[in-house]
């Protein structure tokens, strides 16, 4: 760009600055005179419409339209609509109050008295300036909404009962026997009649049951004042805040979850950005409104009747992640007294949720916890997690303690990796064997004879070509199981190591002034290093397979630059644990590699494979060797077939 086009470009960035500042005062101006103008038309009006005297009333007693006789009518109206008791309930002015017990701070409300707040007094969250001064909110308390829909009679008309429409008259807080708080409110329907909403907050140090809040309702005297229906409506709702670093990872784990009566597994609606939303027709034992690291759950152990479930994602930046939406029904009759639900706000801890019972009942909230499904799951539940947990009795770095899980990990898959070197030592070692017998069938029709004459060189010598895939293939599972392990784990969350700040989010030594596409706005370090461990260790790799196993030098380009570069994108804005252990296992492996290396001499494998071959000869084919060997003449004959 020359001078002259940046000095015209600068011209024009003034001049539309002007403009904007000069169209503004303008603006301001304009509304001052509107709103002068607006006032001297009022006057005007009051003095040229005075009040009109009511017919057959004398001019003293004359009144003008008030607001108290407007509240007086619409009272009457409402009074005619849903009897003296709702219409007051409804007109009622709603009264706020806090619970607390030693994990968290209930925040209720006498409007639909329901519990429009929880604060976690053990997490904080990241505040939007990104320091952690600020106590976990689970959600936004104006968009709490909690409600029971019924139909009650008046006269011959039946009439929708909303409770978030009414202000219920709260009683004083009191301790039950057991030591929990009671609260109790209750929302007049009829003489002697009401619906009473019963929580209990208990304090006994034990978290399984201090994160829970029960909650009981009860149709006192209800039966004559209820119109012929067969079911109450549940409606339930709220939005959740931001409360981990990258909005990105945060939404990919906050969902809605439910659970099946009996089933041990849950069922989630999807995750991801946009809307969702699912009909379920059969009854539901619980639903969660599922974060990354905390969730809000409604249980109900005598089971719901159907749910509908929905949440809406939030924009990036709006300090929110998702609306959550459900609508259930639970049965009702003339005979029915009331119902046993119960809430749970509290982390998605492993330790915690695999405790929570209610009524006596498992509930499988640990499911809440994505550690994986089949064999990643077993790993995490009855491998990773007992020797996380086991470790942190007595370690309290969780940076050491991850390099201690990854030194015993590789010390278990170490026969593996042994494995996996010798027989990688043993194609590279038969090699030469291999190309000669490409010299004598140099020619294209001549590749099944090459193919079998390969193989039966391979059974000699006692290889499997595969013995190098199959033990990379079996440490897959812990891989995965570990991509699920950490970033699910609460244990890392708030804990530092090295430059880290939160080892459950990503580490940023650099923030960038743009975003780049699928890469973010900042560099991990510990991201960057793991990619580069990879490099080293698939070039390291590559080198020692290359030279046995032609075809792997097609896949250079996607084993040694591409896979790293990926990996470098992807995870980017991941846990900076999960990069880290990643980063462990791959120094650990080339480490392993090189000592086996050391200790294993090509001279002792190459007696070995003479010593197989001996026995090979004077020895019968397996099944699976003939069939294969049937296999390949069977393949020959049809190719001679189809050039005839």
């Amino acid at each position: 760009m020359d001078k002259k086009s940046i000095i015209g470009i600068a011209v024009v960035a003034l001049l539309f600055a002007g403009f904007a500042y000069f169209n503004n005062q303008e603006q301001k101006k304009y509304q001052q005179e509107l709103a002068v103008w607006q006032a001297y038309q009022d006057s005007v009006a009051a003095a040229s419409n005075p009040e009109v005297p009511v017919a057959g009333m004398p001019d003293d007693e004359t009144v003008a339209a008030t607001p108290e006789s407007a509240a007086e009518t619409a009272h009457a109206r409402r009074v005619s609509q849903l009897g003296g008791y709702l219409a007051a309930a409804a007109e009622a002015a709603a009264e706020e109050f806090v619970v607390e017990n030693d994990v968290m701070a209930v925040r209720f409300s006498t409007r639909g008295g329901r519990i429009m707040g929880v604060t976690l007094k053990d997490y904080t969250r990241y505040a939007p300036r990104g320091e952690r001064d600020e106590l976990i909110e689970l959600f936004d308390p104006a968009s709490a909404y909690f409600a029971l829909t019924f139909y009650v009679k008046n006269g011959t008309n039946n009439v929708p009962v909303n409770t978030m429409d009414y202000t219920f008259e709260m009683q004083p807080v009191t301790r039950t026997a057991e030591g929990a708080q009671s609260v109790v409110m209750r929302l007049p329907v009829g003489a002697g009649a009401w619906l009473e909403y019963r929580y209990a907050i208990h304090d006994g140090a034990a978290p399984q049951r201090d994160y829970l809040v029960d909650f009981d309702v009860r149709l006192v005297n209800m039966a004559p004042e209820m119109a012929n229906q067969t079911s109450v409506g549940i409606q339930w709702a709220n939005t959740s805040y931001q409360n981990e670093r990258g909005f990105k990872n945060e939404n990919m784990y906050t969902t809605v979850a439910y659970r099946f009566p009996g089933e041990s597994s849950i069922e989630e609606l999807g995750m991801g950005d946009g809307e969702e939303s699912k009909h379920i027709s059969t009854a539901v034992n619980w639903v969660a409104f599922k974060q990354q690291f905390f969730s809000s759950v409604f249980l109900a152990p005598q089971n719901v009747s159907y749910a509908n479930v929905a949440f809406a994602t939030a924009q990036p930046g709006s300090g929110y992640v998702k609306e959550f939406e459900a609508q259930m029904a639970v049965p009702y009759t003339p005979q029915t007294e009331g119902y046993d639900f119960a809430f749970y706000f509290g982390p998605n801890k492993y330790s915690i949720l695999r405790k929570v019972e209610v009524d006596g009942q498992k509930t499988a909230l640990e499911r809440l916890i994505p550690l994986g499904w089949g064999i990643f799951g077993w790993i995490n539940r009855w491998c990773v997690i007992p020797v996380f947990d086991f470790l942190r009795n007595y370690i309290g770095s969780f940076g050491v303690i991850i390099l201690i899980l990854a030194v015993l990990i590789r010390l278990v898959i170490s026969p593996l990796t042994y494995k996996s070197y010798v027989s990688m030592a043993k194609m590279r070692l038969i090699k030469p064997q291999v190309d000669e017998l490409a010299k004598k069938y140099p020619k294209q029709e001549d590749a099944m004879k090459r193919q079998q004459a390969t193989m039966e060189l391979y059974r000699k010598a006692g290889i499997n070509p595969m013995g190098g895939c199959i033990p990379m293939l079996i440490q897959m599972p812990i891989l995965i199981a570990m991509f699920r392990f950490f970033p699910a784990s609460i244990e890392l969350r708030e804990q530092p190591f090295l430059w880290a700040h939160d080892l459950s989010s990503y580490d940023s030594i650099l923030n960038l002034p743009f975003s780049i596409p699928f890469y973010g706005d900042h560099v991990s370090l510990f991201a960057l290093l793991m990619c580069l461990s990879t490099f080293a260790y698939s070039y390291y790799n590559y080198q020692q397979t290359a030279s046995s196993q032609p075809q792997m030098a097609g896949m250079k380009f996607m084993m040694v630059y591409m896979m790293p570069l990926m990996l470098l994108f992807w995870f980017n804005d991941y846990a900076s644990g999960l990069c880290y252990y990643y980063l462990l296992s791959n120094l650990l492996t080339i480490g392993q590699t090189l000592v086996i290396r050391r200790m294993v001499d090509d001279g002792k494998i190459q007696a070995i494979m003479d010593a197989n071959a001996a026995k090979k000869l004077k020895g019968k084919k397996s099944k699976f060797q003939q069939r294969y060997e049937e296999l390949l003449r069977q393949q020959e004959a049809q190719q001679r077939a189809r050039k005839k």
